[in-house]
């Protein structure tokens, strides 16, 4: 059931976002003269601002993915050399490591909505669409194999 709501939360976000750039990208639209695209003169500003704003969300998110890796590669060398350590301890590597994942994705879907904010192209509309949906998946996957996880080590420990 929880997953169920998480997933219609997903798809509520992308339908939103959408919803929001679809607007965006009729003023880039060919069928629009020239002098409406570009008559606003703070639109280079913002553009510039947004651009700036991703790549720091992007960066961010790479920084969570180096940390969250170190942080795995270290106690799995941990338990590497701690033979008596139960088999339940790898998993929660993995399930830390898949958590600081997810969340790195967020930031990256972010990221990518932030470079097409400001009056994209239809092209851009079409690429952002394609990269909310792969995310989307690959998060919503993600996150269902952490629950069953944390289901079986639920079920074990109780």
């Amino acid at each position: 059931m929880r997953s169920r709501f998480r997933f219609a939360a997903v798809l509520l976000r992308v339908a939103i976002g959408a919803a929001i750039l679809a607007p965006l990208g009729a003023f880039a639209a060919e069928s629009v003269p020239q002098t409406v695209v570009h008559s606003s003169a703070i639109e280079p500003v913002l553009k510039s601002i947004s651009i700036y704003l991703a790549s720091g969300v992007e960066g961010f998110a790479a920084l969570i993915i180096g940390a969250a890796a170190i942080e795995a590669t270290v106690r799995a060398l941990l338990l590497f050399f701690h033979p008596s350590a139960p088999p339940e301890a790898k998993e929660a590597v993995r399930l830390r490591l898949g958590r600081w994942l997810a969340l790195a994705l967020e930031f990256e879907l972010a990221a990518d909505i932030l470079r097409t904010a400001i009056a994209p192209t239809w092209n851009e509309i079409g690429q952002l669409a394609a990269i909310v949906v792969l995310r989307t998946a690959l998060n919503y996957f993600l996150q269902q194999e952490i629950e069953k996880a944390e289901a079986k080590h639920g079920r074990a420990l109780g």
